[in-house]
């Protein structure tokens, strides 16, 4: 029995290692369809013969620049964080699970269209080969991809709606109340506000353009290094170029050689909760619904996690649903239930499909998908038309309810009523003044007097706010005619803040009205002179964006809840309603702080907000005794269009940027396309490569580069040009 056994194990082995070297074969087979042009800015230009080749090329080259980023974001994804991280980690995997089942997604892929399965196989691929090729590259826990993975992240948004289910809450519920360790983040010195997310899309019509063709911006405002930049072409029609996310095979941002597509966080309503009204009969649950007393569904989910002595272990949790979704949290004596879009296979077919569509019909059919839930997009193209696209899944519900909060469970007119269609939504297209623009605003002024009108759509379509920064969009686009692209990226890059042209006023004027024997009068008479000679622009060498900033800082802290209490913004707070001492006290504050930490209040603005790139870690590490370069621009909080949200660190006294702008390009469609970009440091993630920071010093100047679209501009800009594996 002994030796049947060994044989049967070695007839196991052997047949493994004949499907390994099958694969191995396979995946160099396919690699020879492929071909990787490298330009002089080490960005991968994937040429296949078909979509999967160019799948499986861009996903190789992706790999190439940053491995860990890509299984970093499928562990996330899978809800796989805690084998890598650790027992911390539980929670954050759970979560994810209630969403992303690995069954699910394994039936999923077997039911999707051929050509769709096609693609995930070539992605799993190229992985897979750059594995095999890269022995010295060790995953942390994924060492071979299969297909149906890409259903785990399949809709590109910086941030999953999942996100928005509270883990202490979630533990709490599901666990001993324990919350987990609370996530790092916020200002390391106390004193910025959070910097809103988000993205800036411009389309301008060529009506409005000295050439009479269409121009675009694509702005995103994602932490850095979040996605990669590249192009992925094929005989099979695919010519596209952009911003692809970390191990994803589509390009989430971008532009094709007939159209392009920007997309913008929306304050769109997609997520919705339900408290449930629970019954026990026995050791199970039950939920009211109507007059009905319906039982929930409860499945098992394991979590796998590493332990402190470094070894595997399980966690295993029984969770439960009503028809609303997964119960997420308690509220009193109700169970709370949590809905989100939750489509990946179609919302992978959206994702891929605009990026080969041709004109402005075909765009339009992949949004009547409507499986982007969280952002809006800016559209443009070769015919000369642009457009504006709500977020696409916008749950039908009945307006008599306010849902903002979360719903009674029991009642069946709180349940969702299919979604509402793309005509139902705010869109715009083609309107006569010639522009649109989204900065994460509501769409009632994406196209000043053209845009569509709040009272025309149900609430729940938009609870986003104006932003300082979709004010300065506004002021740009409405005072500029004839743009061109050179224009259009001074546009980006305006250095006006929208938000101080209330506040400083306010300030001169209490300083002015202040007594002459107020001590504030003679501490602060250099600073207030410094204010008013301010243009209420950014630039390295001003000193009066430094005093400005950390004076609005503190007006935060100090008027923040004054200002939310009233109904009103801060700044609409600091013009109209703040005292002399809201006004006066922080500047002195600032002033104060700027010379302990620099050494003295005339610091410019460059001497502190700082772009500095010392290692590949998703979580930055900065050092003020390492290089670093100055940068100019400042958060978008302030209304800076271009924006760079910095902060300091424990160890630091400088600040430093970790998000705002991350990928910059100017398009401009016409007979041919046209286009110049910027990506945050460098497109490689290794800190040995000569493109890990090369590309620093044009960002911090907003120096867009070329961008070689057509194959034929790659001559004279080749570094290296090989087949995946080569």
């Amino acid at each position: 029995m002994k030796s049947l056994a060994v044989a049967f194990a070695l007839t196991i082995a052997g047949a493994t290692g004949l499907a390994a070297q099958s694969d191995a074969a396979r995946w160099a087979a396919q690699a020879r369809n492929i071909t990787i042009i490298r330009d002089d800015w080490g960005i991968a230009h994937v040429f296949g013969r078909s979509d999967a080749d160019a799948v499986f090329g861009m996903i190789y080259a992706q790999a190439e620049d940053d491995f860990n980023r890509i299984e970093t974001n499928y562990l996330d994804a899978m809800g796989r964080l805690a084998e890598a991280e650790g027992e911390g980690q539980i929670w954050h995997d759970l979560r994810a699970r209630l969403f992303t089942d690995p069954d699910s997604a394994r039936a999923l892929y077997r039911t999707s269209p051929p050509w769709l399965k096609q693609l995930m196989t070539a992605w799993a691929d190229g992985l897979n080969f750059y594995l095999s090729k890269h022995p010295d590259v060790h995953p942390r826990v994924i060492t071979h991809f299969e297909p149906w993975m890409a259903l785990t992240f399949s809709e590109g948004s910086i941030g999953p709606d999942v996100e928005r289910i509270d883990l202490a809450q979630l533990s709490a519920f599901y666990g001993n109340g324990a919350p987990p360790a609370a996530a790092s983040g916020g200002s390391g010195d106390g004193e910025t506000p959070v910097d809103p997310t988000g993205s800036n899309g411009i389309a301008v019509a060529p009506s409005n353009t000295v050439n009479h063709h269409a121009l675009f911006l694509i702005n995103p405002h994602t932490s850095f290094f979040f996605r990669d930049e590249l192009q992925m072409t094929s005989e099979q029609g695919l010519h596209a170029y952009g911003a692809a996310t970390w191990g994803q095979f589509f390009l989430y941002q971008g532009w094709n050689d007939h159209l392009g597509w920007m997309h913008t966080s929306s304050g769109v309503d997609a997520i919705d909760q339900w408290l449930e009204t629970v019954v026990m009969h026995g050791d199970k649950p039950f939920y009211k619904y109507g007059a009905e007393e319906r039982p929930m569904t409860a499945s098992t989910i394991t979590i796998a996690y590493r332990n402190a002595a470094g070894t595997m272990a399980e966690r295993r949790f029984t969770v439960y649903r009503t028809h609303h979704g997964p119960i997420v949290a308690r509220a009193g004596d109700k169970w709370m239930s949590f809905a989100i879009m939750n489509d990946p296979m179609h919302a992978l077919i959206e994702s891929y499909t605009r990026t080969k569509a041709r004109n402005l019909q075909e765009f339009r059919r992949t949004v009547e998908l409507r499986t982007n839930s969280s952002n809006n997009t800016v559209y443009a193209d070769g015919d000369g038309n642009i457009a504006y696209f709500q977020a696409s899944f916008i749950p039908r519900r009945d307006t008599s309810f306010d849902w903002k909060r979360p719903m009674d469970g029991s009642n069946p007119a709180t349940d969702w009523h299919g979604l509402l269609t793309v005509d139902e939504m705010p869109h715009i297209v083609n309107p006569a003044g010639g522009w649109i623009y989204n900065s994460n605003d509501p769409p009632w002024t994406a196209a000043g007097p053209d845009s569509p009108r709040k009272a025309d759509f149900p609430a729940y379509v938009d609870n986003g706010g104006e932003s300082a920064r979709g004010h300065h969009a506004v002021r740009v686009l409405q005072n500029t005619h004839d743009f061109t692209r050179e224009s259009l990226q001074q546009a980006a890059f305006d250095s006006y803040l929208t938000w101080f042209e209330k506040p400083i006023p306010a300030l001169l004027h209490a300083w002015d009205a202040a007594a002459d024997n107020d001590p504030m009068k003679a501490r602060l008479r250099d600073q207030i002179e410094a204010l008013r000679g301010w243009d209420l622009r950014w630039g390295a060498n001003s000193v009066p964006t430094t005093l400005a900033i950390f004076w609005a800082e503190n007006t935060y802290r100090r008027s923040g809840r004054a200002a939310r209490e009233a109904g009103v913004s801060v700044e609409d707070y600091l013009g109209s309603r703040a005292t002399v001492a809201e006004l006066l006290d922080p500047l002195a504050a600032a002033a104060d702080t700027i010379a302990a930490r620099f050494g003295s209040w005339r610091t410019p603005w460059g001497g502190i907000n700082r772009f500095q790139r010392l290692d590949d870690a998703i979580a930055g590490h900065f050092d003020d005794t390492k290089a670093s370069i100055p940068v100019p621009f400042a958060p978008g909080t302030w209304g800076s269009l271009a924006s760079f949200a910095a902060r300091a660190y424990p160890n630091t006294r400088k600040r430093y940027g970790s998000s705002g702008n991350s990928f910059v390009a100017v398009v401009e469609f016409g007979d041919s396309v046209r286009a110049r970009a910027v990506t945050a440091g460098g497109i490689s993630g290794d800190p040995g490569s000569r493109h890990f920071a090369d590309e620093a010093q044009r960002y911090a100047d907003g120096n867009l580069r070329d961008v070689y679209f057509y194959r034929t501009q790659l001559q004279g800009h080749t570094e290296r040009e090989y087949h995946p594996g080569g």
